[in-house]
């Protein structure tokens, strides 16, 4: 038991979690975020045979499983940070990752309008 939760405790690291960044050539940093799930189970008991030798009476066992899914993308370009999700699981979910960029465009064509006038 010790050394499974060692071994899963090396497992457990925070790059698995929060990927390591990204910087692509138009100086975006990307940075990937997963979800990670760890399950452990054992257990054993006392085996009673026929013969009196009580030494190997026990029997036991272990299993472990682990699972990794994306969840999405931080994306920093020009001082702001955007979360893209890695899958889109509604029309919702859609609209609500547009408005940040709607209101971007209104500011940008209201200052353009106040420097016209």
């Amino acid at each position: 038991m010790k050394t499974t939760m060692e071994n899963i405790k090396e497992m457990i690291d925070v790059n698995t979690v929060i990927g390591d960044p990204v910087e692509t050539s138009d100086g975006t940093i990307i940075i990937p975020i997963s979800k990670v799930g760890f399950a452990f189970i054992s257990g054993g008991g006392d085996v009673i045979g026929n013969n009196e030798d009580t030494s190997k009476s026990f029997a036991g066992g272990s299993g472990a499983g682990v699972s990794v899914n994306p969840v999405g993308f931080l994306s920093i370009n020009q001082g702001q940070l955007r979360m893209i999700p890695a899958s889109f699981n509604n029309p919702l979910d859609r609209v609500i990752d547009m408005i940040p960029r709607f209101i971007d465009k209104i500011e940008k064509r209201k200052c353009k309008d106040d420097t016209l006038k």
